[in-house]
C-alpha cells in the first residue's frame, strides 16, 4: 500500500495530516483513537482495515489534532473541533460527489454531526463500535466509574517505560488479540501522542453526547457493533440504530473493539459494508476469481456511470489503456457491452475457479 501524506491548515491554524489510498467510490473515515498515518500501514491492528477499504474505495483518512502526524501543540481537543477538522479534510481532498462516511468508536459522533450538518454531501453513513454518550455522561454508574479509572491509568502511566499501565488501557480494545498485537498497540499509544494530549482526548471522549442529533440524520445508515465490546457497550450501538431513522443494525460476534483480521466478525463486517454501499458486485469473489484487482475497481467505476475518460483520469492511465482493460474485462465476464457488464455485476453470480 502506497500513500502520499498531505497537510491542510484548519481555521485555527492546526496542521492536519491526511492521505488517501485506492480508487472508486469515495469513503472518508472520521478520525479515531489512536492512529498514525504511516505506522498504521504496518500495523497488525489497522493494516487490514486500510487494505480492505483501499481495495474497494477511494479511502481518505486523517490523524486527529493532537496525535499521529498532525500537530500536537493544540489547545482545543473537543467534538466541535473534530467536526470542523473533518470538513477541512473533505474540502482538501476535493471530493466532487456524495461520499460514504465511516465513524468508528468516538468517530461515530463526529460522523453523525457532520452528516446532520451536510446531508447532501454524505451518501452512506457507516458507524462501527460507536456511542452516542461518552463514559462521563453515561446514566450507568458502573460505566462512569470504569471510565474514571481508565482516565486515572492514562494520566499516571501513559509516558512510563513500564507498559503495564498502557496495557490496562489497550487490552480492552483487543482482548482477543495476540501478545504481539497488544504490544504493538501499546507502543503505538506512546509514539502517537503525549501524556497531556492523551488525557485531554480521553476527557473529551467521555463528554460526548450526540443524542439530540440522532433523529436529525437523513442519510442511509448502517450501524455495526461487536456483541461483547468492552469500550463501547452493545447497548450504545442499539441506541444509535434505534434513534437514527431507518438505520440498519448488524451485531457482530466479537469481544474486540477493533476487529482483527482472522476473526469471522471481520469478514461479516466487510460483507455488510460492501452490500450497504453497493460495492458487493465488485468485491473479491462476488463476480468470480478471474478478475484482477484493477478490473474490479474499473467495474465498480463503470457501475457508478463513469465514462472511459473519467475512469482514465481517476486511475491516472491513458484512455486507450482503459479501453484495453475493458476488452479483457468483457471477455472474462462473457459480455459484449458496458450495459451487459453492469447487469452481469448486479446479478452477483457465484465465483468460479480459473482452473
Amino acid at each position: 500500500m502506497k500513500q502520499t501524506i498531505r497537510y491542510v491548515a484548519t481555521a485555527d491554524q492546526i496542521n492536519l495530516a491526511w492521505t488517501e489510498i485506492g480508487h472508486g467510490m469515495p469513503l472518508v473515515k472520521a478520525a479515531t483513537w489512536l492512529t498514525h498515518l504511516q505506522y498504521d500501514l504496518e500495523s497488525p491492528i489497522w493494516s487490514h482495515w486500510i487494505r480492505f477499504f483501499g481495495e474497494h474505495f477511494r479511502y481518505i483518512r486523517h490523524d486527529e489534532r493532537g496525535c499521529g502526524m498532525s500537530d500536537w501543540k493544540v489547545q482545543d481537543l473537543a467534538l466541535p473541533q473534530w467536526v470542523d477538522d473533518l470538513e477541512s479534510v473533505v474540502d482538501a481532498a476535493g471530493i466532487d460527489r456524495p461520499f460514504a462516511l465511516l465513524g468508528i468508536s468516538q468517530g461515530a459522533a463526529t460522523a453523525i454531526r457532520y452528516a446532520v450538518r451536510h446531508p447532501d454531501r454524505v451518501s452512506h453513513l457507516i458507524l462501527y463500535g460507536g456511542y452516542a454518550v461518552g463514559g462521563n455522561k453515561s446514566d450507568n454508574p458502573e460505566r462512569r466509574e470504569l471510565y474514571k479509572a481508565v482516565m486515572d491509568v492514562v494520566r499516571l502511566g501513559w509516558g512510563s517505560d513500564n507498559p503495564a499501565f498502557r496495557q490496562l488501557f489497550t487490552s480492552r480494545f483487543v482482548p482477543q488479540g495476540t501478545q504481539a498485537q497488544i504490544d504493538w498497540f501499546n507502543e503505538l499509544c506512546r509514539r502517537t501522542t503525549s501524556v497531556t494530549n492523551a488525557s485531554a482526548l480521553l476527557v473529551a471522549r467521555g463528554e460526548i453526547d450526540v443524542r439530540e442529533y440522532l433523529p436529525r440524520v437523513r442519510t442511509p445508515t448502517l450501524v455495526l457493533h461487536a456483541s461483547h465490546d468492552q469500550i463501547a457497550p452493545l447497548s450504545q450501538g442499539k441506541v444509535l440504530a434505534g434513534q437514527i431513522p431507518g438505520a440498519t443494525f448488524v451485531e457482530l460476534d466479537s469481544y474486540n473493539h477493533i476487529l482483527l483480521e482472522n476473526e469471522p466478525a471481520w469478514h461479516a463486517f466487510k460483507k455488510a459494508v460492501l452490500e450497504f454501499t453497493g460495492q458487493h458486485a465488485v468485491a473479491e469473489g462476488a463476480i468470480g476469481d478471474t478478475l484482477t484487482q484493477r478490473e474490479r475497481v474499473m467495474l465498480g467505476l463503470l457501475c457508478e456511470g463513469h465514462s472511459n475518460a473519467q475512469i482514465a483520469w481517476q486511475l491516472g492511465i491513458a484512455e486507450k489503456t482503459v479501453r484495453n482493460h475493458f476488452s479483457n474485462l468483457y471477455r472474462k465476464l462473457g459480455v459484449r457491452s458496458r450495459a451487459e457488464a453492469i447487469v452481469r455485476a448486479q446479478r452477483q453470480p457465484p465465483p468460479h475457479s480459473t482452473g
